[in-house]
């Protein structure tokens, strides 16, 4: 009789069928992994396009750090040519305003770009940080409805997966200097030795 039993439970688990075609056969779930698929598609979309933006800000980032010092430097060397050939230096001091005025007003917008593209920068990375952790949930999702099939409980794996999402609060920490707060205490820093150095060439 033993032997029965387990040869009819062997059948009986035999003929259960797989849970990609129990899905096939449940309207239910077979649309709703369809729309969990083709949002997984999307969310893929959206990491290849964020990080597409990130590498395009950095870029424009570089070109202006290397902009910021190619035109004080070439400031610098053209105004140490102009002092050396100009008249007296009390007449070149007199005017010394007038570029210092320019080079920090120059500073002080490429500053400001740079700390806008800063900010952009790190937003884009949080978006994709978020899209990320909505990816696995997703991909977690979809696993467990492919291995579970029909006996995947629809109402309370997908009320989950919007509890997971609603209750994911960014962790708001007391705000601490960051590597963009000293990039751009180092910027002004170098504005204002372009500056002392501006008022040296022009007056000794």
């Amino acid at each position: 009789m033993a032997d029965d039993q387990n040869a009819k439970s062997s059948i009986m688990e035999a003929k259960r069928p797989h849970p990609l075609h129990q899905i096939a056969e449940t309207p239910t779930h077979k649309l709703l992994l369809k729309q969990w698929l083709k949002e997984e598609e999307l969310i893929l979309n959206r990491i290849s396009l964020k990080e597409t933006q990130i590498d395009s800000v950095r870029k424009e980032l570089t070109q202006l750090y290397i902009f910021f010092f190619l035109y004080h430097s070439i400031s610098l060397i053209l105004l140490f040519n102009a002092s050396s050939n100009d008249d007296p230096v009390e007449k070149s001091c007199h005017r010394s305003w007038i570029p210092s005025v320019c080079s920090l007003l120059c500073s002080l917008g490429m500053i400001w770009a740079v700390r806008y593209k800063s900010d952009v920068e790190s937003h884009l990375e949080k978006l994709l940080e978020r899209e990320k952790e909505d990816g696995k949930l997703l991909a977690k999702c979809v696993e467990e409805l492919k291995k579970k099939g029909i006996e995947f409980d629809l109402l309370k794996e997908v009320d989950a997966l919007r509890r997971a999402k609603s209750l994911r609060v960014e962790s708001k920490a007391v705000r601490k200097w960051s590597a963009r707060d000293f990039v751009t205490l180092f910027f002004f820093t170098v504005s204002c030795m372009v500056l002392a150095l501006t008022r040296i060439i022009l007056c000794n």
